[in-house]
C-alpha cells in the first residue's frame, strides 16, 4: 500500500469524514451536525498520535465505525458520536467526564458500556462465549451500547489482515459465536451474514478458498439454470398486471459449508447456492392478498414441496 505523507493523509480523514456526513440518511438537525463535528475533532485530537496496525492514522477506525452505524444501519447523532469517541475512554486520555461534559449522560453511558465490553473480551479471551454474551447483553441497559459494538466489530473484521494469527482466530471465533447471533436477533440480517462469512475466511482460510472456487465455478451454469427457471414465473405474474421484481441471491460460502456438513454431502451435491426472491410492489393494505396471488401462480408452475413450506 502506498505511503501517504502527512498532508495527504489529512485530506483523506477529510474525505471519509465527509463520506459519514453523506451515509448519515436520518433526520439530522443543524445542532446534531454540529455535534458530529465537536465529536469527530475531539476523536482526531485524542487519536493524532496513534496508528492501526495497518498503518493508517487510528483516527480512520472510529469514522469506519461511525459510517457503518449511519450507512449501514441508519442509527442517529447519539450512536454516531458514540461510534466516533469509542475508543477514546479506553486508550487516550479523554475521560468519561469529559465525554458527559461535551455530549450528555447518554453518550457517556454508551461509552462506558464499550469500554467495559472491551476489557472483558480482552481479560477474558478463553471465557465461553456464552457466558460473554450474557455478560454483554446485562452491562448494556442501551441497546445502543449493542449496536455500536457490532459496528466496531464489523469494520474490524473487514480490516483483520494485519492482524497475527492468533489474534485472527479468537477475534474470528468470538465473533461467529456473539456477535453474529446477536446481530440476527436484533434483525440485522446483512450485517450478520457478512460477519459470519468473515469469520469463515479467518477461522479456516484454506477450506473458505476451496467452497469460494467451487461457487464462483458452478455459479455460469446455475445462473443460467436459475434465468430459466425464472421466465415462466415472470410471464404469469405479468399476465396478472402485478407490479414485482425478481432478485438473485447468491448464498454466502458460510451457508454453503453449513448444508455441507449438516448434511454431509459434498459441494457439487448442494444445488440450492441461490436463492430468487420476489418482491411484490403493493399498498400496505394489498400485501397479504397480492402475496398469496403470487403464491398461487408459482404453486400452478412449480409443484410445491410442502415439507419446506414456511
Amino acid at each position: 500500500m502506498k505511503k501517504l505523507t502527512t498532508e495527504e493523509e489529512r485530506q483523506e480523514i477529510l474525505r471519509q469524514y465527509r463520506h459519514l456526513i453523506e451515509a448519515w440518511t436520518t433526520r439530522k438537525e443543524t445542532k446534531d451536525l454540529w455535534d458530529v463535528r465537536k465529536a469527530f475533532r475531539m476523536a482526531a485530537e485524542a487519536h493524532k498520535d496513534m496508528r492501526r496496525k495497518s498503518g493508517e492514522p487510528y483516527i480512520m477506525h472510529p469514522i469506519a465505525v461511525a459510517t457503518i452505524a449511519a450507512g449501514e444501519m441508519g442509527l442517529g447523532r447519539t450512536s454516531i458520536i458514540s461510534a466516533l469517541l469509542h475508543d477514546t475512554v479506553e486508550d487516550t486520555e479523554v475521560t468519561l467526564e469529559d465525554v458527559e461534559k461535551m455530549f450528555g449522560h447518554k453518550v457517556a453511558r454508551i461509552i462506558d458500556g464499550l469500554t467495559k465490553i472491551d476489557e472483558i473480551s480482552d481479560n477474558n479471551s478463553t471465557a465461553q462465549s456464552a457466558t460473554l454474551k450474557k455478560i454483554i447483553l446485562t452491562l448494556s441497559d442501551d441497546v445502543r451500547v449493542i449496536l455500536v459494538k457490532l459496528a466496531d466489530r464489523l469494520h474490524n473484521m473487514r480490516t483483520m489482515e494485519v492482524m497475527p494469527r492468533n489474534k485472527q482466530l479468537r477475534i474470528a471465533s468470538e465473533t461467529l459465536y456473539i456477535y453474529a447471533p446477536l446481530a440476527y436477533r436484533l434483525g440485522f440480517f446483512a450485517i450478520k451474514s457478512e460477519l459470519e462469512e468473515l469469520s469463515f475466511k479467518y477461522s479456516q482460510p484454506e477450506l473458505y478458498e476451496e467452497i469460494k472456487r467451487e461457487i464462483e465455478a458452478a455459479r455460469p451454469e446455475r445462473t443460467a439454470y436459475l434465468n430459466e427457471f425464472m421466465q415462466p414465473i415472470r410471464r404469469s405474474l405479468q399476465e396478472k398486471g402485478l407490479k414485482f421484481d425478481l432478485l438473485i441471491n447468491e448464498k454466502t460460502t458460510y451457508s454453503v459449508w453449513q448444508k455441507m456438513r449438516r448434511l454431509e454431502l459434498p459441494f457439487d451435491q448442494i444445488y440450492n447456492t441461490f436463492s430468487l426472491d420476489i418482491i411484490v410492489d403493493t399498498e400496505t393494505e394489498n400485501e397479504s392478498l397480492e402475496c398469496w396471488a403470487v403464491y398461487a401462480e408459482l404453486a400452478k408452475i412449480y409443484k410445491p414441496n410442502n415439507k419446506r413450506l414456511r
